[in-house]
């Protein structure tokens, strides 16, 4: 799911928060075809900045929160991996979604390579699924038997033009997959890994974040210039802070490293 700096304008989107009843099927069917439109971001996200007492830079985007390495050379990172327990959400009758995953690519390039899970809120129930994205297709959803509490491990790893995609869920092993796929390494430049906790958009813009208890990602790691690093010991480590539109209060906050892992906590919902 690709990284929106600001807000933008789309097409027509399908009304997931629209009187018509719609089946929670109907509604993870809806979303899922909804975000294989195309994404159109305006504007640049705040310049990085070193607060004092961190020597990690730090950012803020309006729909994504954890941490990004990047580098400024094609073909740097050949692997990403990360764990999370899959959060629950709080729901209400409005549609409101969250999303963790890791991915390569996105923070600062246009094309994404990513799996994870997803929480969804419709019409006050809890809808759960395991998804991956691999550019240029839009987000495929693979188990619908995703329960808060599973346990998540995802990587995604690259060899020349060839990526695998793979995501263990050790709760409900039915959702797990591993799928491939290519990108000529001038179209996927590899210049950044991710571990992100996220709200996603539709066509017609970003979605509430949906209210959920706090990930924490665990075992991070990325293969950086041949090397096996965690964040902070990456090539140029972010912090990334989701905000609101006013850019005046957080959406999501993200804690600072311990030995290389981190959490993300919900603030508000737009």
């Amino acid at each position: 799911m690709r990284l929106f700096r600001t807000l933008f304008v789309g097409g027509t989107a399908v009304a997931l928060g629209a009187t018509v009843a719609l089946s929670l099927a109907e509604a993870r069917a809806a979303l899922i075809a909804d975000l294989h439109k195309p994404d159109v971001a305006l504007f640049p996200q705040r310049a990085p900045e070193v607060h004092t007492g961190s020597n990690v830079p730090d950012t803020s985007t309006y729909n994504w929160a954890g941490y990004a390495d990047t580098s400024s050379t094609t073909g740097e990172f050949t692997k990403v991996s990360g764990d999370w327990t899959v959060p629950s959400v709080t729901c209400t009758y409005e549609d409101r979604i969250t999303s963790e995953w890791v991915g390569l690519d996105g923070f600062s390039s246009d094309t994404v390579e990513q799996d994870g899970t997803v929480s969804q809120c419709f019409q006050d129930k809890a809808v759960y699924y395991s998804w991956y994205e691999m550019y240029p297709a839009g987000t495929v959803e693979v188990g619908n038997t995703v329960a808060a509490g599973d346990g998540i491990s995802a990587s995604v790893s690259r060899s020349g033009a060839n990526y695998t995609l793979t995501l263990t869920d050790s709760t409900h092993t039915a959702n797990s997959f591993t799928e491939t796929a290519t990108c000529a390494t001038s179209t996927c430049l590899d210049t950044s890994a991710e571990w992100i906790a996220e709200r996603p958009a539709y066509s017609i813009g970003i979605v509430p974040e949906a209210q959920f208890s706090p990930v924490t990602f665990t075992s991070n790691s990325a293969v950086a210039g041949g090397q096996t690093v965690n964040i902070s010991t990456g090539p140029s480590p972010f912090a990334i802070t989701s905000v609101d539109a006013t850019d005046t209060y957080d959406i999501v906050s993200t804690s600072g490293l311990t030995h290389g892992n981190f959490t993300s906590t919900w603030r508000n919902s737009y």
